[in-house]
């Protein structure tokens, strides 16, 4: 008996995640879920360096800016809530000093600009197709930081709109590196608080976006682009609140885990997975807590383990522990 419709998934045939690979994430929670995995597996990768960002436009701005090198300024950030902040970034950033803003800011956009010259993937996840404009200056802003509403009008992106983004993006990275492979794939997680039938003509908006954008006729683009579809397997394989937080709008870990597993099956290397179960092996004998940590069974344990460290990090380097 079936239980589950399941979402058919092909291995990728070029450019497998190894650990010779480097990694960007971008966007939406649900890409830092997927970051701590790769994370814990001791992949090189960079999360999120402006903070989450969940439309389109937002993340566009991030990597136009740092392609192309921009120098933050005191005209870019400003002061409410006793805390500089900068609309670009989110409000993980934000500072009680305008200068240490101002550096965290520079050195950010240079770290994102040498990350996404040096990645072999880059995983884009899209949140919501709604966005705030900021009255003042007209421009779409990537977090409000609780600056009164009155002051933004709030907007749905269209699909031609999130689709030119899209291309954008594209166009930008392939610019300074044409061989890095970028996933895009849409956040599972419902923006409630933009109402639930806006929620779904967001995701709508989102979907429909980035297969008119992988139906266009470039052939770079469809080379190197592809779509990962989380959101489609937590709303259909997972379509249970069991696999829910108790908020009833995240998921849960057995969701994150699962959906993981979908996306290492399709993305990672047959002979990466068997090092990672090393490396997993490695993590739980690290997190280890004996009853006696004086013992010589304990003292045992931890020269094996550092063999085993020792064994996996002379095969690659990169594996830090």
């Amino acid at each position: 008996m079936n239980l589950q419709t399941k979402i058919p998934l092909e291995k990728q045939s070029k450019n497998l995640i190894d650990y010779n690979s480097n990694i960007l994430l971008m966007g939406s929670c649900f890409s830092e879920n997927i970051g701590k995995k790769l994370e814990y597996f001791k992949f090189q990768n960079l999360q999120n360096p402006f903070g989450i960002l969940f439309h389109p436009k937002a993340i566009e701005t991030l990597i136009s800016n740092a392609i192309n090198q921009k120098e933050y300024s005191e005209d870019d950030i400003f002061f409410h809530n006793e805390q500089w902040h900068c609309f670009n970034a989110h409000s993980k950033l934000s500072n009680t000093s305008k200068e240490d803003l101002l550096n965290a800011l520079n050195t950010h956009i240079k770290l994102t600009h040498q990350q996404i010259k040096k990645s072999t993937h880059i995983i884009i996840t899209l949140g919501t197709a709604w966005a705030y404009r900021f009255l003042e200056t007209n421009n779409l802003v990537a977090n409000c930081h609780k600056v009164p509403q009155k002051q933004f009008k709030k907007e749905v992106l269209s699909v031609e709109d999130i689709s030119s983004s899209l291309k954008n993006i594209s166009d930008l990275i392939q610019n300074i590196n044409s061989e890095a492979s970028v996933i895009f794939t849409v956040s599972p997680v419902r923006h409630l608080k933009d109402g639930f039938v806006e929620n779904t003509q967001s995701k709508a908006h989102l979907i429909t976006a980035i297969h008119e954008f992988f139906n266009q006729k470039s052939s770079i683009v469809n080379r190197q682009s592809s779509y990962f579809p989380s959101y489609e397997i937590m709303m259909d394989e997972l379509r249970d609140y069991r696999f829910y937080n108790q908020d009833m709008i995240h998921p849960n870990q057995t969701a994150i885990n699962y959906i993981w597993e979908s996306f290492k099956m399709v993305w990672v290397s047959e002979k990466t997975s068997k090092v990672m179960n090393e490396v997993d092996a490695i993590q739980k004998g690290l997190q280890h807590k004996p009853f006696n940590a004086e013992s010589q069974a304990h003292q045992q344990f931890l020269q094996n383990l550092e063999a085993k460290i020792n064994q996996l990090q002379s095969q690659y380097p990169n594996i830090k522990f």
